[in-house]
């Protein structure tokens, strides 16, 4: 090898949902060793007989040099960097299960999109507490994994403390179809990554009560300046909000056909209830959960959110979706930038 090639990288992702098969199939793409770890065992063994994940990105090949595995110990043996994209909500557990067969020290990316219940800890956090000391990153963006493992163009950001580790994250996945940006904004780019899913079931709502092209984009807005609230008030950096991490995947979540988490919204528009949604659903929908631990972020921080708190009354106190409309519409006046 030449004194200045790059060493190629053996890439760990812990995960096999539609994103972390995305993922596994961009870094794969570049020229590195990928393996895709699973938590069920017989699934797994289905899609490395089949080569097709069809639960979780139906229709997309998955190449014989992709190793498929459930054994925690095969997928990280040697790896040089880890991927997590495991739900936040089963995050901790997940990762407290599989410690000891993860390598000390490789460093872990995470592209999990949540703040834990409870804790209210970032997923790139819980990381840290649950494998133990190493370089940590985020990578989010508007990428959903139906376009990206296609082929589609798409940007997002690697954001980290430690610089070389984001420059490293932006050479693995970066592409002639995908697009990688540095940043060190982790809080921010964690924090909206979480946030965009609560407000999508807003936008979902508009959808499904058939508000129109006006209300949707006063919505996104609206929410993008929430979002923004909150994370500078948790110490993220303003200009993180107006970029790709910000309110580029927060305009994806809310308008593409793709996004679970707009489609449960739609749902509740339509008059569904929630319980009955999430029992239909094969996939997470992470903003759901999430929108627990954004009230209770705001409220110890003293943040006003109304639409993220909106949601959560028609989520978890039986609020309609049309009422909802209505206490955001009547309230007090205020300048925009109040």
């Amino acid at each position: 090898m030449p004194a200045d090639a790059t060493p190629k990288e053996t890439v760990a992702v812990l995960g096999n949902g539609g994103w972390g098969t995305a993922l596994a199939l961009l870094a794969l793409r570049g020229g590195a060793d990928v393996r895709l770890w699973g938590i069920e065992a017989d699934y797994v063994a289905e899609t490395a007989r089949n080569r097709e994940n069809p639960r979780y990105l139906p229709g997309v090949a998955l190449p014989p040099e992709l190793l498929l595995t459930s054994d925690a110990a095969e997928a990280s043996r040697g790896a040089s960097m880890l991927v997590s994209a495991v739900p936040t909500q089963f995050l901790r557990p997940t990762m407290a299960r599989l410690a000891a067969s993860i390598p000390a020290g490789v460093p872990v990316v995470s592209v999990s999109k949540g703040v834990e219940n409870r804790t209210l800890e970032r997923p790139t956090q819980i990381l840290l507490e649950t494998l133990g000391p190493r370089s940590v990153g985020v990578l989010s963006g508007p990428s959903h994994a139906e376009e990206v493992a296609r082929g589609l163009p798409a940007s997002v950001v690697a954001a980290s403390p430690d610089a070389a580790f984001a420059a490293r994250v932006q050479r693995v996945f970066s592409g002639g179809t995908f697009r990688v940006y540095a940043a060190d904004d982790v809080a921010g780019v964690e924090l909206a990554a979480a946030m965009k899913n609560v407000i999508a079931i807003a936008a979902g709502a508009c959808d499904g009560l058939g508000l129109g092209d006006n209300a949707k984009a006063a919505l996104i807005t609206r929410g993008n300046a929430e979002i923004a609230r909150l994370g500078r008030a948790l110490g993220a950096k303003a200009e993180t909000f107006s970029g790709l991490a910000g309110i580029g995947d927060l305009i994806t979540t809310c308008v593409s056909r793709h996004g679970r988490n707009r489609a449960v919204g739609e749902r509740l528009g339509h008059g569904e209830r929630i319980e009955d949604i999430l029992k239909s659903m094969v996939q997470i929908a992470e903003g759901v959960r999430t929108a627990e631990s954004i009230v209770d972020l705001a409220a110890r921080h003293g943040v006003e959110m109304p639409i993220c708190e909106q949601v959560h009354a028609m989520l978890f106190r039986g609020q309609r979706p049309r009422d909802a409309l209505a206490a955001l519409m009547t309230r007090p006046l205020k300048a925009e930038g109040a």
